[in-house]
């Protein structure tokens, strides 16, 4: 039997034992959405089937097992943010064709060591940076290109390209603005007429856990490589003309995105469109003044399969709300409200990590919160302590591609096998889980000012 072959029918068989375990706790469309889910993930991790085809599959799965209709399923597959990565890929694809992520490189070169540990620090760092003002798929997008050009290596591609998808995820938290989990939760601390958390007191709040973060990962990346050295030609020959009208493009892009961004309550943005800024400047390129893209040449670089894996993450999410499975885990939830406040914390944390993996943060985290906020209602516990644990959370899932866009996006390089995210990925994630608690209960606990 062929390979392929077996990892089909080993993701076919731990469905049906997934769901067939389900259907003694949920209803029958529960259960066959925790099937289906689950085949897409064995699926996506063992690489038995093609990226783009799994992430297809709920077209066609979802309808058929009345877990969706075909186009409440399908509209999931032209979801704004979709076409925020196709404009940031197109970018992406300008950098390179231009050579301009060389002279990028060689500037990053002369500030941090070039060495395999001193350009994963490098790396982790500005992404981390870039993503607390930029959003996280923005900067791994316009990161990602420099990452593949540092070395031929594998090795080096693989764990260059997993540094700035993590350290997008981990730097997205430093600022309320920095992630849309982070927007969400302020909206409904509003909402509920609650005590706003200040711009400021945010950052110096998750600073230590960002900091912490970006320090493991970069280690835990090097291990093996750290004194590996990367040499780059030292001429340094001027700009070209098309490399100055995309550093131009670019820059004029990130400065837009920076008044764009609503600094509440000081400044509340232009209220532009993110993606429609995104694509707007990739389809710049095919136009004059630019010229740089022509569409015929550069269309078979642009990684659909990602954008499909997108749709799919965004179907999911659509499936576990109409479903009312979110809601099941919030009752189960519910039930464990008698525990210490700090192993709840725990259970919140890990839930929301986890759950992450499979389908869109944002999404998960806009149904959670409000589960949450009436279990703390309902035990006394602090609203804002603990939904500030679960945002955060819903940032830090490292272990498959579908779960935040820069994971996608470091996936979209086809340099990493996604059995090598998941295992970087499930540590990160553990770690990740262990140093937010801790940090919520020993330092957000006194300065938000929860007693007990």
């Amino acid at each position: 039997m062929e390979a392929s072959t077996v990892k089909i029918v080993w993701a076919v068989g731990t469905a049906l034992l997934f769901y067939t375990t389900a259907l003694l706790l949920l209803s029958p469309v529960q259960a066959a959405l925790v099937g289906v889910v689950t085949l897409l993930v064995v699926l996506w991790t063992n690489e038995g089937l093609p990226l783009g085809v799994v992430s297809l599959l709920p077209i066609v799965l979802f309808p058929a097992l009345h877990i969706l209709p075909t186009k409440a399923t399908t509209v999931n597959y032209a979801h704004p943010i979709i076409y925020l990565f196709l404009g940031g890929f197109m970018l992406a694809i300008a950098v390179e064709k231009s050579g301009l992520h060389i002279w990028i490189a060689r500037k990053m070169l002369g500030i941090f060591p070039a060495t395999g540990r001193g350009i994963i620090i490098s790396l982790a760092l500005t992404s981390g940076v870039m993503s607390s003002i930029l959003s996280n798929t923005t900067t791994a997008l316009l990161l990602m290109t420099i990452a593949l050009f540092l070395s031929d290596d594998p090795r080096l591609k693989m764990r260059f390209t997993l540094a700035i998808a993590y350290g997008a995820s981990i730097g997205g938290i430093l600022t309320p603005i920095g992630t849309p989990p982070n927007l969400i939760l302020l909206g409904v601390m509003e909402e509920h007429g609650m005590a706003m958390i200040p711009f400021v007191q945010w950052m110096w709040m998750v600073a230590p856990l960002a900091l912490v973060m970006v320090i493991i990962i970069s280690l835990v990346l090097a291990l093996g490589i750290r004194d590996v050295r990367l040499e780059l030609p030292e001429v340094e020959k001027p700009l070209t003309p098309e490399q100055k009208k995309v550093l131009a493009l670019l820059g004029g892009l990130v400065v837009l995105l920076l008044v764009n961004a609503p600094i509440r309550p000081w400044w509340e943005g232009l209220g532009m469109s993110e993606p429609v800024i995104l694509l707007s400047a990739g389809l710049l390129l095919f136009a004059p003044p630019f010229n740089l893209l022509v569409w015929q040449e550069d269309k078979a670089k642009i990684p659909y399969r990602i954008m499909f894996l997108f749709g799919a993450g965004f179907a999911i999410a659509k499936a576990f709300s109409e479903t009312g499975l979110a809601g099941r885990v919030a009752e189960y939830l519910v039930d464990y409200s008698y525990l210490a406040p700090l192993y709840l914390m725990l259970i919140v944390a890990a839930l929301i990590t986890f759950t992450t993996e499979i389908t869109s943060n944002t999404a998960l985290i806009s149904i959670m919160l409000p589960v949450i906020y009436a279990v703390t209602q309902q035990t006394g516990l602090d609203a804002t302590l603990f939904m500030m644990v679960a945002t955060i959370c819903s940032s830090y899932a490292f272990m498959l591609p579908i779960a935040t866009p820069p994971n996608a996006i470091a996936m979209s390089s086809g340099v990493i096998p996604i059995r090598t995210m998941a295992l970087y990925g499930l540590l990160f994630n553990l770690v990740g889980i262990i140093l937010i608690v801790l940090i919520a209960y020993l330092f957000w606990r006194p300065v938000l000012g929860v007693v007990g």
